[in-house]
């Protein structure tokens, strides 16, 4: 996955990942998640992320540096990869909910959309299927292919597994049940639906143009 500097232009700082602070009040992803499911899984869930990601990330240093044994680096890449996948995807997710509902994709995000999938409601059946059909916990990316140039989603069942090489991606959902079980208990159908009705498009769509915090992708 290309990273880029508008998913997590505050999520690294000063030789360590940080956990950046929600784009918005915890309250005001209402009707979508209350304020305690939103303030958990950001206090919480994501910053257990960022802590292993960095505890991950000193084992390596110091295996480099021939404090630990080179025995210790393989264990190490294994957590830095899930905790820093992790890291990235909860970036993309917070800023992939606007609290403000979207009439939905605009622009050139809109026209790729309908070449993709042939309509919105199109790229909405695909996107829920994908949703629903992460077995256990995972999560939902649409993203644009670097070889064609179109979009696709895709599913993601473990946070290493970041999809494809130069997959860019626009908009993620999160559908591990910490993110969600609070309000909808085990309908993650409604959960689902109701973050595209609360989809960030506008940020999407700076993404996919590289306009995003400076991005020049």
């Amino acid at each position: 996955m290309e990273e880029q500097s508008c998913l997590c232009n505050k999520g690294y700082a000063d030789g360590q990942y940080v956990l950046p602070p929600l784009p918005y009040e915890a309250v005001a992803l209402e009707p979508l998640l209350d304020a305690r499911t939103v303030a958990t899984h950001h206090d919480r869930h994501h910053a257990a992320y960022v802590a292993g990601a960095n505890a991950a990330l000193e084992v390596i240093r110091k295996v480099a540096a021939n404090v630990y044994d080179e025995t210790a680096v393989s264990s190490a890449m294994r957590k830095l990869a899930f905790n820093l996948g992790g890291h990235i995807l909860h970036c993309l997710y917070w800023k992939s909910i606007s609290p403000q509902q979207q009439d939905g994709p605009t622009g050139a995000l809109a026209d790729a959309i309908n070449t993709a999938f042939g309509s919105y409601d199109g790229f909405l059946r695909v996107f829920r299927g994908v949703a629903l059909g992460v077995q256990g916990s995972g999560w939902v990316v649409l993203g644009r292919e670097r070889l064609s140039g179109r979009l696709a989603v895709l599913g993601v069942e473990r946070h290493q597994d970041i999809l494809l090489p130069g997959f860019k991606p626009l908009l993620a959902c999160d559908v591990w049940e910490h993110a969600y079980y609070l309000r909808y208990l085990n309908n993650r159908a409604g959960y689902v639906d109701a973050f595209l009705r609360q989809a960030d498009w506008a940020s999407a769509l700076k993404r996919m143009e590289g306009s995003c915090h400076g991005d020049k992708r």
